[in-house]
This record gives structure tokens, C-alpha cells and sequence, in this order.
């Protein structure tokens, strides 16, 4: 499943339809409906949007087509409305002839560089992940026409329809996902007998599949961020980074990747810098797809059981007052910062009715790294609160205050955070953050 750049949710059902929820309501028509070959672990198992959707309209989904032979595709459709245009499929993508009917991968996403990264598996042969003659346990990279970009890592020592592979070495990516203020790529492996595997997406990265799996001090293998083996589950089956464009979670979620387990029916926070998680949820049946809502909020998608079959459910967390206000240069973001033009960012902080007991800490997720200044005002890479004691209703909280930002701040995006902790409880914080960009 996916949003759209406008908030719906687009969800594909194995059988070769593509399902519409708009305004927390499934829509009754399809967007589409594609002949797929449904077996064993095929079917329509992919979808994205174009980087341009708001004008282009252009869907891209991968599924298993059945001519001329069974094989997996991806095709672009256009929207009108909540429904594909008539004739609009144009195939984009077409892989190699199927065998097996299992480690299909299948997961499609746009990258910060506005090419489309394929997931695909290695159809049941271990060898094929090595093997730089198929694009069968790959990730490949190509355009949104399907032209093969010429900076592939591969293009200059492979021929053809070879030179789209991006990343090797990989079993069955059936799922990954980019981080969307950085563009940092994460790719779920489901394992064989023992372990399950999140890797760092990386141009030319050999994940050593079948001559690893799981932790490795290999040479020439890119060894996994994070492991973990089949006593606490089989099949990696969701990954969603915490939209930090929008936190809605306390604190010790910001920045974690979800991800989620077919049989272990969890979801954990994982920590990618130190492999460390949290347990975020529980008692789900089957689940096979995390995303990352626009409001911040996490979406799981399972097969369930019995009655209860195709499930969405949304998780959210809910503060009240206190609220944090966050602006620069007077706006709620994002601007975009010329030469010469000053920049200031400040908070405000309405504390209700009482004043709380609290910890403050600002920050920013920026091009060299994550910051918080301290009381001081000091930016630095340890979390250290800017404040602590009793808040009340602040008027102004000023953040930053630069003259001329262009000349001091490398080019990129930052994020401009703050964070109110209250003392009495340090599972409840309230949050806010703006965007920047400097060029």
C-alpha cells in the first residue's frame, strides 16, 4: 500500500485489484483491476506515485503478468479521479519468466532522486542473487519512462536490460522504504531458515545472499543494520520510517524505522545506529505492509483471519494542550531561504490552563547531521535540554536568529524542532517542526 501526494490510500489486493480509501472510506469502484497470476506469493504486490503526480497523474504498480509468459511487470496507469484512464497502461518493465512461485519481491518507491527503485526477488534460486547476467535478487533503478539511467553502478559491466540493477545479493526484498527528509534507503530481506535481515540500501551493495544471511563479517558483503532470528518470528514484513516531517510520536520514536513480522504479528521501533528496538505493537494477524502517514500517524495492512480478512488500521497518538507552535520568518513552512535574506525561528509554548514541569529541547535535522542546542544556545550533537523547570505560556522562544543563513549553512534541508517533555511523565512529549531549505 501507498498514499498519494493528496492523502489517499492506495491498496493492492493479490488477486489484481487496486483498492481506493479516500476520507477513511474504501471506495467501491477500484482504481484498477489487472489479470495476474495469483499463485503461491504472486500477484499485484507493488504500487507508487510519480514524483509529478499532481500534474501528471501517473500510477506505477508491479505485479505477475501472465503473457506471454508469467513474469512480473511494472506499468504505469493514469489517474482521473479515483479511477485509472481507460487504456492508459503502459508496461515500463518487464522481467524474466518465473519458475517458482514464491520470492517475487515486489515493493516500488520513488527515491529523493526521482527514479524508481524496484525490489525483486530471487524467484526460489539463490544463485540468481549473485548472478549479474538476471536482474532476479535485485534492486534496480530506472526511470519513469523505464530507460536505464547511465549512472547505475553496473551500466558500464553489464549489457541490456542488466545494466537497471542497483543492489545485489538479496533473497527477497518485499519490502523497503526511503526516509523522506534524507532519501536514506532501508531494504527488508526475508530470510530462509534463521534470520531476517533490514539493510542499508546502498548504489552497488552485495548483501551476500546465499552465501549469507543474517550478522557477517564477510568481505565485500554489506552485513545487515539490524538482525533478528526466527524465535521471534519468519518473515520481515513491513518497514515505515517515523515521519519526521510531521512527529506524532513521543520522543523515543523520532527518527526509529517500523517494521513489522508476517508470523510474529509485532510491530518494533528499531534504532538503525545501535540496532536497539522497542515493542510497538502486538496481536496481528498477518500483517504485510507498514506506511507512513503525511499526519505522522502509521498505517499497517494485514491478510487477518477467518471473518476478519484485509485489514487496515491506523495508529495515532493524541496529545492535548500543552501545544508548541513552531515558525520561521513568520511561517509555518516550508520557505525556501535566498542570499541575504535573514532567517528567524521561534517557538511559542501555550501551557493551558496550569503551568507544567518540563524539559525543553530544540533541535535540527540537518544536511550534516542531527543538532540540539543547549542553554547556551549552542548547537551540538547530544540531546541536552535548553531548558527545564516550570512553563507556562511562552510568547516568543527564539530558535535562530541568522543574518544572512546562505553564508554560513551548507545547502539543504533543515529541520527546526522542538520538544516539551513534561517531567511528571517522560513517555508524553508535544512536538512541533518547520522546514527551511537553503540553496
Amino acid at each position: 500500500m501507498a498514499f498519494a501526494p493528496d492523502g489517499r490510500l492506495f491498496i493492492c489486493e493479490q488477486g489484481g485489484t487496486l483498492r481506493v480509501v479516500k476520507n477513511s472510506t474504501l471506495l467501491a469502484t477500484p482504481f484498477v483491476t489487472v489479470t495476474v497470476n495469483s499463485s503461491g506469493e504472486r500477484g499485484l504486490l507493488g504500487v507508487a506515485f510519480d514524483p509529478a503526480f499532481a500534474t501528471n497523474g501517473f500510477v506505477y504498480i508491479y505485479y505477475t503478468a501472465t503473457t506471454p509468459t508469467v513474469h512480473n511487470r511494472v506499468s504505469r496507469f493514469t489517474a482521473v479521479g479515483d479511477v485509472a484512464a481507460a487504456g492508459s497502461e503502459v508496461p515500463i518493465l518487464d522481467l524474466e519468466t518465473l519458475g517458482a512461485t514464491n520470492h517475487n519481491g515486489g515493493a516500488i518507491h520513488f527515491g529523493n532522486d526521482a527514479k524508481l527503485y524496484v525490489a525483486v526477488g530471487d524467484n526460489a534460486v539463490g544463485a540468481n542473487a549473485q548472478n549479474l547476467g538476471t536482474r532476479l535478487g535485485k534492486i534496480l533503478r530506472i526511470n519513469t519512462d523505464g530507460t536505464i539511467p547511465s549512472d547505475n553502478p553496473f551500466f558500464t559491466t553489464t549489457t541490456g536490460a542488466n545494466r537497471a540493477i542497483w543492489a545485489l545479493g538479496l533473497r527477497n526484498p518485499y519490502t523497503f522504504a526511503f526516509e523522506p527528509v534524507s532519501g536514506r534507503m532501508v531494504i527488508n530481506d526475508v530470510g530462509e531458515r534463521t534470520w531476517e535481515e533490514v539493510n542499508e540500501g546502498a548504489r552497488g551493495a552485495n548483501y551476500g545472499w546465499p552465501n549469507s544471511e543474517g550478522p557477517t563479517t564477510a568481505q565485500g558483503v554489506t552485513a545487515p543494520l539490524y538482525a533478528y532470528d526466527h524465535s521471534a518470528g519468519c518473515a520481515i514484513s513491513g518497514g515505515a520510517f517515523h515521519n519526521l516531517k510531521r512527529p506524532q510520536f513521543p520522543l523515543q520514536y523520532w527518527g526509529t524505522y517500523f517494521i513489522g513480522d508476517y508470523c510474529g504479528g509485532w510491530i518494533r521501533s528499531i534504532t538503525l545506529s545501535d540496532g536497539t528496538f522497542t515493542q510497538f505493537a502486538s496481536g496481528i494477524s498477518s500483517l504485510v505492509d507498514l506506511s507512513s502517514a503525511s499526519d505522522g500517524s502509521l498505517y499497517y495492512l494485514a491478510r487477518g483471519s477467518g471473518t476478519d480478512t484485509g485489514i487496515v488500521s491506523r495508529i495515532s497518538y493524541t496529545v492535548t494542550t500543552p501545544r508548541v507552535d513552531l515558525t520561521a520568518n513568520g511561517s509555518d513552512g516550508p520557505i525556501a531561504l535566498t542570499a541575504g535574506t535573514p532567517l528567524a525561528v521561534v517557538a511559542s509554548f501555550d501551557a493551558g490552563s496550569a503551568p507544567v514541569n518540563a524539559y525543553v529541547f530544540i533541535g535540527i535535522f540537518s544536511p550534516v547531521g542531527t543538532l540540539f542546542a543547549d542553554s547556551s544556545g549552542t548547537f551540538g550533537p547530544t540531546p541536552t535540554p535548553a531548558f527545564s523547570g516550570t512553563v507556562s505560556s511562552f510568547q516568543s522562544l527564539p530558535f535562530a536568529n541568522i543574518p544572512n543563513p546562505t553564508a554560513v549553512l551548507p545547502p539543504g534541508a533543515y529541520w527546526w524542532f522542538m520538544i516539551m517533555i513534561p517531567t511528571a511523565n517522560t513517555n508524553i512529549s508535544y512536538s512541533d517542526m518547520v522546514l527551511t531549505s537553503v540553496p
